[in-house]
């Protein structure tokens, strides 16, 4: 099921070039073409009509061709212009006509007033408002995925006084964005042409956060493949798709479940630690609390930190950047320290009250 999935999608991406090619169609008009349809085939069926009402009259009646036009013309629009037909074959084509023409009208008139009266006017200016906002944007970022970590995600863009445009395919994520006042466009994030709605080659970055991981591998190819040098973050439910999804050209890979498990688990074994944020492969930053008769109060910073870097130390509402090395510790600071994970264990060990120590 899955492989066949992936295969057809494979198949019906449309290539990045072509996209590139021309002004691709906006994703989200079904219900303009399928209005602009209907008022097509009305028209067809309406001229078809006519003319072979035309044919009908010129036969029976022995008029011109043209006269015979305007005479059909004039009795499917009731208009009363023209004589009765004098032949039965000529009054069987009046009566067709006048039927036709009453029912196609009304027909006409409901489609209009079915398109006006359902909303759908109101949706297709406020898409072509929303679509003029987003093309105004550069330097945003692209959230691909509007689930709760994508929330999560705009949130933080947002507290961050950056730009970001939404693409979701989901009635639920379009109502989420719309409620946070976000540019939005509704579509798959992996077409082309979304993300170029999007304003891919104006984008900071791509953050493919979408439910699925095979989701999130076909966005980072779409990404790539439309643009080379764009940075594309993208999220790994599974960690065997994080190398999958570096293969595909994500830059980051962002396993949300395993980052906070590794996160819960540190907090859970040192109660002291406020936070923990991973530097590199060898290299973490902690926020680490000086309990109350640790080891370590008393001592200054150059004689805690070790083989780690004490890069801030926060007591009360004060913060003090990069603190002097003989600044004394006391009992409810918290440092900001970086180091490998050996040399911040020694400093929760030593941080740490006598009660929690193993």
């Amino acid at each position: 099921m899955a492989l066949e999935r992936t295969s057809r999608r494979a198949s019906e991406r449309p290539v990045a070039g072509a996209a590139r090619a021309g002004a691709p169609e906006p994703p989200s008009h079904g219900q303009l073409r399928l209005f602009a349809r209907r008022i097509v085939l009305l028209s067809v069926v309406a001229v078809f009509l006519l003319v072979l009402g035309a044919v009908g009259l010129a036969l029976s009646e022995g008029v011109s061709l043209w006269y015979a036009f305007r005479w059909a013309l004039d009795t499917a629009a009731t208009v009363g212009g023209f004589a009765q037909p004098r032949t039965v074959a000529g009054q069987v084509v009046e009566v067709a006509l006048v039927v036709v023409g009453v029912g196609t009208l009304f027909y006409a008139l409901a489609t209009i007033t079915e398109f006006f009266v359902a909303g759908h006017l109101g949706e297709l200016l406020a898409e072509r408002r929303m679509q003029r906002t987003i093309d105004s944007l550069t330097h945003h970022h692209i959230i691909c995925g509007f689930g709760r970590v994508g929330r999560q995600v705009a949130r933080d863009l947002r507290a961050a006084d950056a730009r970001c445009v939404v693409v979701d395919a989901s009635a639920e994520g379009r109502e989420a964005a719309l409620a946070q006042q976000l540019p939005f466009i509704g579509g798959d994030a992996s077409d082309d042409a979304v993300l170029i709605h999007a304003g891919i080659e104006r984008a900071l970055s791509i953050i493919a956060c979408a439910d699925s991981d095979a989701d999130n591998v076909f966005i980072t190819l779409s990404a790539r493949g439309l643009r080379a040098d764009v940075p594309i973050v993208a999220r790994a439910a599974v960690e065997d798709t994080e190398p999958k999804l570096l293969r595909a050209g994500a830059d980051r890979v962002i396993s949300p479940y395993k980052a906070s498990g590794t996160v819960m688990a540190r907090l859970a074994l040192h109660p002291q630690l406020s936070g923990v944020v991973d530097v590199d492969a060898e290299y973490r930053m902690e926020e680490i609390r000086v309990d109350e008769g640790c080891a370590g109060a008393g001592q200054t910073v150059g004689d805690v930190q070790g083989g780690s870097i004490v890069v801030g130390l926060r007591r009360g509402r004060e913060f003090a950047p990069q603190p002097p090395a003989d600044t004394q510790l006391r009992g409810g600071d918290v440092i900001v320290a970086m180091g490998t994970p050996a040399a911040l264990e020694r400093l929760e060990t030593l941080f740490a009250a006598v009660s929690q120590r193993r």
